[in-house]
């Protein structure tokens, strides 16, 4: 259990660099003069670093171990927080926003993957959750921090210490992570059989011998398979649901909506006070849906709680959608994007890390959930990008794309998605069909 928590620490750093750039676009486009489209490529920067981070992170828990790979993720953290703290110009920015985005785009790989490995059947939704739930505490924790700075009136240095700030949770993960075991499926593959054993000992599994003995059959490749290599027939399915799943997380539109909230809410004709303090409440939304649906997830399952999210994100988002194309009641933007979040946090937010690191079976789970978190960069980095040149021409345009997206992926999930709660890693690899 502690592990877990350590390991989704990397969440809070992941939620907090994320959405801390939000309080920022402001600043950061007078300071250094920019474009709707050389703001949108200062926020989508750091996620294309988040690519790299994703793809070679597979690699490196695969050679190096989930833990110590998660060191390495913590150090970029530490590094970028600094950087882009005392940033002298423009491409200094960008350059450390990148590091940053590979510390993200890599613990999103490494946190769930660690978390699934280490923690029992029955518990292992809520407590990959806590990644997921730890994002969103990040996120909450951005936003305050940039209210709280903002109320000092520092002028010219207030963005400098609103993206500063994070170098100092991301010492305290750094720290932390030299307390954790190591994962015990990482152990088994790499033929360390007694290591295992002995951290399966630690976080009180009571048949050490026989999860051995399970572990060590499910390490072997799928039946048909000769190699640990992903891109073949065997994994097709799993990487069906993971791509699938990453692409429509960002499809949701809910990482435009977190990085540009406050952008959104004074093109809605909000003071820059007030946008900010909207920031916190929905922060808090967030958090608490976050938490609701992290109670329900290993009951009612994963499937269930997607379909509920995928209908009230769609409704909502065509409320926000027609505010912005009609230019009336916009005193309902508020609550339309807090019934929202809540939509995303009670489904997509909750699940889609949890779902990424179960599909994939032991002999190439590094290598599908670094592909898995790949794909939701990628689309989020795409979506990022073009938000900001979108919205200036019709704030209505993105969101209503948005909606659609989310009619798709209710019939997707309710036709393609197999439930994965309370079924071990090492069975489920068996009922996936191939």
């Amino acid at each position: 259990m502690r592990s877990a928590i350590v390991a989704a620490l990397g969440g809070l750093l992941f939620g907090f660099d994320t959405a801390v750039i939000a309080g920022t676009t402001h600043a950061l486009s007078q300071v250094f003069s920019l474009t709707p489209n050389t703001l949108g490529l200062t926020v989508s920067i750091a996620l294309w670093g988040t690519i790299a981070g994703a793809v070679f992170a597979g690699y490196a828990g695969d050679r190096w171990g989930r833990r110590d790979s998660l060191r390495i993720m913590a150090g970029l953290y530490l590094l970028s927080a600094i950087g882009c703290g005392f940033a002298w110009n423009w491409p200094s920015l960008l350059f450390f926003r990148i590091l940053g985005g590979v510390g993200i785009g890599g613990s999103s790989v490494l946190g769930p993957m660690y978390i699934a490995e280490i923690s029992p059947a029955a518990w292992r939704g809520r407590l990959v959750g806590t990644f997921q739930l730890n994002i969103v505490v990040g996120i909450l924790v951005a936003y305050l921090s940039n209210y709280l700075i903002s109320l000092e009136r520092l002028g010219a240095w207030e963005w400098r210490w609103q993206l500063g700030v994070a170098a100092v949770p991301s010492l305290v993960f750094l720290l932390l992570l030299f307390t954790i075991p190591r994962s015990p499926r990482w152990l088994v593959k790499r033929g360390r059989m007694n290591e295992a054993g002995m951290v399966l000992e630690r976080i009180g599994e009571s048949n050490v011998e026989g999860e051995l003995s399970d572990i060590a059959h499910s390490v072997v490749a799928k039946p048909g398979n000769t190699s640990d290599r992903l891109f073949s027939r065997a994994y097709r399915f799993p990487i069906f649901l993971a791509v699938s799943i990453g692409f429509f997380s960002q499809l949701s539109g809910i990482n435009a909506v977190l990085y540009y909230l406050n952008d959104i809410f004074t093109a809605a004709g909000f003071t820059r006070t007030s946008a900010g303090l909207q920031a916190v409440v929905i922060g808090l939304t967030n958090l608490i849906f976050t938490m609701l649906a992290m109670s329900l997830i290993d009951k009612v399952g994963r499937k269930v709680l997607l379909l509920i999210g995928s209908a009230g994100m769609t409704s909502t988002l065509i409320g926000i959608a027609t505010i912005f194309a009609t230019g009336k009641h916009k005193n309902l933007l508020l609550w339309l994007l807090i019934a929202y979040c809540a939509s995303f946090a009670f489904s997509l937010g909750a699940v889609t890390w949890v779902y990424i690191s179960e599909v994939f079976p032991n002999a190439v789970r590094a290598k599908g959930q670094s592909l898995g978190s790949l794909a939701t960069w990628v689309m989020n980095a795409i979506i990022a990008g073009l938000f900001p040149a979108l919205a200036a021409r019709s704030g209505a345009i993105p969101f209503a794309f948005f909606a659609a997206m989310m009619v798709v992926q209710f019939f997707v999930v309710l036709v393609c998605y197999p439930e994965t709660k309370k079924v071990s890693l090492e069975t489920l690899d068996s009922l996936l069909p191939v």
